[in-house]
């Protein structure tokens, strides 16, 4: 079957969400340009690495540059995007890795995001596998990739980290993430700490 890909050169909508209540929630990337829209999982940490990198990324690209290149230092804050994610939620895979590049000729940011691939095998099954997977853009796993301006990039990455610091607040004795019912302190010697 071959490889298929969602792919947004010029999306209306790029952003990082979540679904769910805090302690128990989905985070999505959902990327939309003329009337479609393309939702897909993965895990928190993945989208606070992924915030950071575009970040860092966009750093390099203005210090390379001289500051000739167009990113603005910060998300602009016209571009700022705080709506929630655009219903229904529909997942088209979940997210096993991440690829960003700096498109220098078209000022661009590329991200992709590939679907996690499930590896059976020995060891050494699972190199020659895994480098196949590689080299196999034809009929490789479901694809998500997105072309931002360094502004979007910028507002993308703002949003994203956003979303990940708005989930449960931490407890100010261990910072393990406290529920609104409390969570069992270690450095309460195991008893209950109330939020």
């Amino acid at each position: 079957m071959p490889r298929q890909v969602f792919f947004y050169e010029h999306p209306d909508r790029f952003v990082a969400g979540t679904v769910g209540q805090p302690g128990q929630r989905t985070f999505f990337l959902q990327a939309t340009a003329s009337g479609r829209t393309t939702s897909v999982a993965l895990e928190k940490t993945q989208v606070a690495a992924l915030a950071e990198r575009i970040d860092e990324l966009l750093d390099e690209v203005v210090r390379r540059t001289g500051g000739n290149a167009p990113v603005p230092a910060v998300a602009p804050t016209e571009m700022a995007d705080s709506g929630p994610l655009d219903v229904p939620v529909e997942e088209e895979f979940r997210v096993g890795t991440m690829a960003l590049a700096w498109d220098g000729a078209n000022d661009r940011m590329v991200i992709e995001a590939q679907a996690l691939v499930e590896l059976a095998g020995e060891e050494d099954d699972l190199e020659a596998a895994e480098e196949e997977l590689l080299q196999d853009d034809e009929n490789g796993p479901p694809l998500l990739r997105v072309l931002l301006t360094g502004a979007q990039a910028r507002s993308f990455a703002k949003r994203a980290l956003d979303v990940v610091s708005a989930g449960r607040p931490p407890c100010p004795l261990c910072s393990l993430p406290l529920d609104p019912e409390g969570h069992v302190c270690p450095r309460q010697n195991g008893y209950r700490r109330s939020a």
